[in-house]
């Protein structure tokens, strides 16, 4: 059974920014690799939920690190390079179709213990983004707005963000008559109009609302 910790005191202000005082914490008590997850694409309307599990290098750090949101893309490109280039990553998805057999929870669940277990180490512990604490081989601490505050959960959802989008771009050229690469699958009004002229494609997720409801080519 995964052993499960309480939170602490060490959730830093979200005026500073993420830091590594959480990881810096557990390192010298000797819990180490720790490993920060976060996701990408629980909301959208078509494509997968991506993952990412991201183990910093004390010593290598990127400079710059913050929530993938507030980053335009042209930066989270590059950290998404230096993170690569320093960093120990495990990734993982779950498709359309999968989230639509089960449910996004449960989708977003498994792809991050999926992502945990892809990582070329074990880690020791896992940070993750949310409230939520997936199965894993080391014990997991949920963060309440992590990819704000932790530098390996933000560095995890810089590395899910660009994955995702990098993803949607490519369905776009499939698809192009939805705009995948504009809205990376969110119900945006230009791709729920899209959704109505020409009907879903196999990529979106059908158990979610309003294709469920039937929204499809017009009469």
């Amino acid at each position: 059974m995964t052993r499960r910790s309480k939170p602490d005191s060490l959730l830093p202000d979200l005026s500073c920014g993420p830091t590594f005082v959480r990881e810096e914490h557990m390192r010298r008590r000797g819990v180490w690799p720790v490993a920060g997850v976060d996701e990408v694409g629980r909301g959208p309307l078509a494509g997968p939920v991506v993952v990412a599990a991201v183990v910093l290098d004390p010593g290598r750090i990127p400079e710059g690190l913050a929530d993938s949101k507030k980053l335009d893309a042209r930066r989270r490109e590059e950290l998404y390079e230096e993170i690569l280039a320093s960093a120990e990553v495990g990734l993982a998805c779950v498709p359309a179709r999968d989230i639509d057999a089960t449910d996004i929870r449960r989708a977003t669940l498994a792809a991050m213990t999926r992502a945990l277990e892809a990582l070329p180490a074990r880690p020791a512990h896992a940070l993750v983004d949310g409230r939520d604490r997936p199965r894993a081989p080391c014990p997991v601490e949920a963060v309440i707005k992590g990819d704000a505050t932790v530098s390996s959960i933000a560095a995890a959802a810089i590395i899910a963000k660009v994955t995702r989008d990098r993803m949607m771009a490519r369905l776009c050229s499939h698809y192009p008559v939805y705009g995948f690469s504009r809205h990376a699958g969110y119900g945006t009004a230009a791709h729920l109009a899209a959704i109505r002229e020409h009907g879903p494609s196999p990529f979106h997720r059908m158990s979610f609302a309003p294709l469920k409801n039937g929204v499809g080519p017009s009469e």
